[in-house]
């Protein structure tokens, strides 16, 4: 009997095996990316009874795969292991790894790689979007690569998963976008900073504001210290970037009434490397930025967008109609694959 066979004849012997599987390796994935935590954030991240996660949680500690202190449960070096070992099982059980495939058909991408939750409803699928990014990134950088990075919390979110590993470390870390806004904590020139910390890497940033007036961008994109980051984006290995709304988007940045009216009149869904388009994937409107442009994006050999959420699904969906964007990679979550499958 084959593998496959064994697996159909316990799923015919025992069929609740695999609903038990799934929510005791969520539970534990959640501890893992989110711990410490107390067990009213397990509640509320995966909408199951008290009564359910007491008896799980007790289970996971009597097999060492928890532990538990005042300040919470963390996932211990077993928890971790066994996460890694189930992960192809999970995807599988959950009908995720079917999802993937039929996404990336959809969207015409090279690959999918969805995670369970949604960031719309459980901010905890932010850090497994994070981890499976930084995951990514490790396995496909190669020695002294370059690495344009944009801001936002998904991608903000690779922070905590990133160490030094021997490509990493050799790896130039790039703002793909000046400053947006006040958040500094989510902006490119923050993050390449944070990722090349963790990484023991190079980085270069781009302390400019993201949106000029066409004198300004004229006469910046002279300037020595601009030209010389400007000039890596013509060599880009690796781009790694998330898909916003367009009207949120457009706030943040404080467009006026004019531009969100006009973005609003021709249906604007998303915005990436501040270019908004509709469904369709047509381009209505870009603002002068210094930063990476989408046609340096496309030259790159590895596009890597992190994004989720439900209320995202049509920006991501919109975007991948651009031409050029095939080769990406696309970590998204279950909640904007749904939404968009469904469709």
């Amino acid at each position: 009997m084959n593998n496959e066979s064994q697996k159909e004849a316990v799923h015919l012997l025992v069929p609740e095996l695999s609903s038990i599987i799934q929510q005791r390796y969520r539970i534990l994935q959640t501890i893992a990316v989110a711990g410490p935590i107390g067990r009213r954030m397990i509640l509320d991240t995966l909408n199951i009874s008290e009564r359910t996660v007491r008896n799980e949680i007790t289970i996971l500690n009597d097999q060492q795969l928890i532990e538990t202190s005042q300040k919470g449960m963390i996932c211990t070096n077993k928890g971790y292991e066994i996460l890694e070992e189930l992960k192809e099982t999970f995807q599988e059980a959950s009908g995720l790894s079917l999802k993937e495939k039929k996404l990336a058909q959809i969207l015409d991408i090279k690959k999918v790689i969805i995670v369970p939750g949604d960031v719309n409803i459980e901010s905890s699928t932010t850090q497994l979007l994070g981890k499976e990014a930084s995951e990514y990134l490790t396995a496909v950088a190669k020695k002294d690569n370059t690495v344009a990075i944009t801001g936002g919390s998904t991608v903000a979110a690779l922070t905590s998963f990133l160490s030094p590993t021997k490509s990493l470390s050799a790896l130039t870390f790039i703002a793909a976008r000046g400053s947006l806004g006040n958040e500094m904590n989510l902006q490119a020139n923050t993050l390449v900073s944070q990722f090349a910390s963790k990484c023991g890497a190079e980085f270069r940033t781009l302390y400019l504001p993201e949106n000029l007036s066409e004198n300004a961008f004229a006469t910046m994109v002279k300037e020595p210290m601009v030209k010389e980051v400007l000039d890596f984006y013509d060599d880009i290995d690796i781009v790694i970037h998330g898909i916003g709304s367009a009207n949120e988007m457009a706030h943040r940045r404080n467009s006026n009434d004019a531009i969100i009216n006009m973005l609003n009149e021709k249906n604007a869904v998303g915005e990436a490397f501040g270019y908004y388009f509709d469904e369709t994937g047509e381009i209505i409107y870009r603002i002068n930025t210094i930063g990476i442009q989408l046609e340096q994006v496309k030259q790159s050999p590895h596009i890597v967008a992190v994004a989720g959420g439900s209320l995202k699904a049509k920006a991501i969906q919109a975007y991948f109609k651009i031409d050029g964007t095939k080769q990406t990679v696309l970590i998204t979550d279950e909640g904007a694959a749904n939404a968009i499958l469904e469709k």
